[in-house]
């Protein structure tokens, strides 16, 4: 009897993913749920014997499944698969019950080794049909952008020695007036700050915004063990440092996944709330149309968040959709 495997993940491009790295040969059922609402539901209906949960999802996430696994005692066994891979990150799920913990992308053979190293790979009297599911180019993105923010957040994390909050991104392509409107809701108060740099390479090109809202330089300080003084100057060398980590994991975690190589211009520090907004309107006109990536961050109890927009040219749409399409198959 084929085992009932549940894949929860909000991209499909992930699901999609996932389900065709599945051993060929192992007998199961497979059953989809886009958020921890729908998984909950299926697992009660007898269809996630094995689950396959990701942890950064809208409306339920995957910390909320496992602790709902946990306190209704619901019949799974949950291996968590996530673009978040901070240390804390798989202390925390398996604290919750998650039998494991594989990271994003997924290697080759990953699923397997874990399958037999539970005694849960058991072999299909019929070769397993495989599994057609539709995926949006702009999902596949949003799962990119995810995995990306997920090392970024790695790096932050194991550098500050703190714990990265990471929402999901978004995904869009932009004309002038949503871009306009996009960095009208990021760039909100009079002590923004923000810094920007350009990227090429690989047919590839576009440009980094980070921009930092209600953020404590101090904070900021404390966490990158800096000894200068506060003042202009400092700020402006804070917000380098932490921009060229959170800026440069990003580009290469996009970059690595897709097979392409980027090179980054030197970082430009922008003031406050009048300039940043000054800079990136006027240069708005130029990113017609723009597939934007925003990806947030914040640091677990401290003062700092950052919303970081990746804009790329229209000339990059197409060499992007190329490799993306080679991922989905």
């Amino acid at each position: 009897m084929a085992l009932p495997v549940l894949i929860c993940d909000d991209s499909g491009f992930a699901r999609k993913q996932l389900a065709q790295a599945l051993p060929q040969d192992w007998d199961v059922n497979v059953t989809f749920a886009g958020n921890g609402i729908e998984a909950v539901a299926a697992i009660k209906a007898g269809k996630g014997d094995i689950l396959f949960l990701d942890l950064n999802m809208p409306d339920m996430d995957g910390y909320e499944v496992l602790q709902a696994i946990r306190k209704e005692d619901l019949p799974t066994m949950a291996i968590v698969v996530s673009g978040d891979i901070q240390p804390e990150a798989r202390a925390r799920v398996m604290k919750l019950g998650a039998l494991d913990f594989l990271k994003k992308p997924l290697a080759a053979g990953d699923i397997s080794a874990l399958l037999k190293q539970y005694g849960i790979h058991h072999t299909a009297t019929d070769e397993t049909k495989s599994l057609a599911l539709e995926v949006d180019a702009l999902d596949g993105y949003k799962e990119i952008a995810n995995i990306a923010m997920g090392q970024a957040a790695d790096l932050l994390a194991r550098l500050l020695g703190a714990f990265v909050l990471m929402p999901i991104p978004r995904v869009k392509m932009m004309q002038p007036a949503e871009l306009s409107a996009a960095i009208d809701r990021i760039v909100n108060n009079e002590a923004c700050a923000g810094v920007c740099q350009g990227f090429i390479g690989s047919g590839v090109a576009g440009e980094a915004l980070l921009i930092f809202n209600q953020s404590s330089f101090s904070d900021i300080a404390e966490l990158l063990k800096y000894s200068g003084e506060i003042d202009n100057a400092g700020n402006a060398e804070l917000l380098a440092d932490i921009a060229n980590i959170i800026i440069s994991a990003s580009l290469k975690g996009i970059a690595d996944q897709l097979d392409f190589n980027l090179s980054q211009s030197y970082p430009v520090v922008l003031g406050r709330r009048t300039e940043t907004r000054h800079l990136l309107q006027r240069n708005a006109a130029r990113w017609t149309p723009t597939l934007t990536i925003e990806m947030s961050c914040s640091i677990e109890n401290r003062e700092i968040s950052c919303d970081l927009l990746l804009l790329f040219t229209e000339d990059s749409i197409k060499p992007l959709d190329t490799r993306i399409s080679y991922l989905t198959g």
